[in-house]
């Protein structure tokens, strides 16, 4: 065993180590290597030094450095390395806490941690909640839980409300917890991509008047595409006339909540039904850690409890939770200990200035970049993500074409990826592709928006005129 993590710690340190030097993104030979990778089930086996480096010298190289300081891309996190040790910890040790009486130990962490996301979103004491793979999963629950609730087992005229700029992953959710994919209301959006309140109203007394029931509202605090954060003190007020499920997504966003720029710009967050957390976002986490935190327990308990002759007899005291009861999932592993260890080691105080820094450093990025010619910031940062658009050079003010713009934006995006400091993406908004940039990385810090903005100059000034 020590042979096995002295190899291995002997590849990640100098594999970490590299990082800074290492390009942001390596695609060109992906389905080559995936062939290769292709093998059936081997009768005999390899050496662990051969597994290793192949593993490092092949398999990680050829992929989106996710881990890297400059990767600006989709929601990054980064990985810090607290997590892993307490997954060695956790999977070297096995124990199962699907039930609080198998670990009651591991149990109380995870209700622990939960209990302070809870309190960080400004629930009650009644509430709780549980840690899954990732806000995905999250949704769903809160999906379910919310059918359970309003709806009972005559669903199918039931309706959900969000907005266009709304994660998939909501759709998903309620295509999965069987409802027909037009009862999911797609709500129009402001100039700021935000719900609007007042349009929310006219569709749930639409719905009422036509013989649907209305049943949930999905609320973004931080959308993937543009960072927007609806206005959640009025969408609160809207569910509680109308007597429908608040589900905040929080997943991106939830976590500056430890910053008081973060709760100001969330504010409202506190009324939810429930709230999607991904640690693996704003708490830099490996992915694979999300949760779900409800005003009250006791929903979604109601919503995921079944018994069986074969498991033990559900825990008599309420602050004793079964995992197994609060979701979907019986056999997991003991997700809370990789958050409870880093911020058991570091406190609250190192990840405040951490996404404090993070906030800062975007409004540096968007500031400058909007200083460049051509530029049009397309939403500014709420809080650490924001979209911009090339305008094309010389063109009269107000006369654009979209098909030139987007031509254009990914013409730019291609060449600032293609110096290999930064990795950014594009997003489909309003029918229209524009670059978008989102600072959530620990490691990325001022050297990497210099960069940002000195490679953009850059491929701006190739342009023709």
């Amino acid at each position: 065993m020590r042979d096995m993590v002295d190899r291995t710690m002997d590849r990640i340190v100098p594999w970490i180590a590299s990082l800074p030097e290492q390009p942001m993104h390596r695609l060109d030979k992906a389905h080559k290597l995936a062939r290769a990778l292709r093998e059936p089930l081997p009768e005999g086996g390899v050496s662990f030094r051969r597994l290793l480096g192949q593993l490092f010298e092949r398999v990680i190289p050829m992929s989106l450095n996710t881990a890297g300081a400059g990767y600006l891309a989709y929601i990054p996190g980064g990985g810090i390395f607290h997590a892993a040790v307490a997954d060695l910890i956790a999977d070297a040790t096995n124990r199962y806490v699907g039930i609080w009486a198998a670990a009651p130990g591991l149990v109380e962490i995870e209700s622990t941690v939960i209990r302070w996301f809870a309190a960080m979103v400004g629930f009650p004491a009644t509430s709780g909640g549980v840690l899954t793979s990732g806000g995905s999963i999250a949704n769903l629950t809160a999906v379910v839980t919310a059918r359970h609730t309003k709806l009972g087992p005559d669903f199918l005229r039931g309706t959900i409300y969000t907005s266009p700029q709304a994660h998939h992953s909501v759709k998903k959710a309620a295509r999965i917890a069987g409802f027909p994919d037009e009862n999911v209301r797609e709500v129009p959006a402001d100039a700021l991509f935000r719900l609007r309140p007042d349009a929310l109203q006219a569709a749930i007394t639409a719905d009422r008047a036509a013989g649907f029931t209305p049943a949930m509202v999905v609320a973004s605090a931080g959308t993937t595409a543009t960072g927007a954060v609806d206005p959640l003190g009025a969408i609160a007020e809207v569910c509680a006339r109308e007597g429908l499920w608040f589900h905040v997504d929080a997943a991106y966003g939830g976590f500056f909540l430890l910053t008081e720029r973060g709760r100001a710009a969330l504010a409202g967050i506190e009324h939810a039904d429930s709230v999607t957390l991904d640690p693996h976002k704003g708490l830099f986490l490996p992915y694979g850690t999300g949760g779900l935190v409800v005003r009250d327990l006791g929903a979604l308990r109601r919503a995921h409890q079944v018994s069986a002759s074969y498991l033990p007899p559900a825990q008599a005291d309420p602050d004793c939770w079964d995992f197994a009861d609060l979701g979907p999932e019986l056999s997991r592993d003991p997700r809370g200990l990789r958050v409870w260890l880093p911020l058991k080691m570091h406190g609250a105080v190192t990840f405040r200035a951490a996404l404090d820094e993070k906030l800062d450093l975007a409004r540096d990025a968007a500031e400058r970049i909007a200083a460049l010619p051509g530029v049009e910031i397309l939403s500014s940062p709420v809080l650490s993500l924001f979209t911009f658009r090339v305008m094309p050079r010389g063109s009269a003010e107000g006369v654009t074409d979209p098909l030139a713009i987007d031509v254009l934006g990914r013409r730019v995006l291609a060449g600032v990826n293609a110096r290999q400091r930064v990795f950014l993406t594009g997003v489909e908004v309003d029918g229209r592709h524009v670059i978008r940039v989102c600072v959530l990385s620990f490691r990325t810090h001022q050297a990497q928006i210099d960069a940002l903005v000195e490679d953009l100059a850059a491929v701006l000034d190739t342009l023709p005129r």
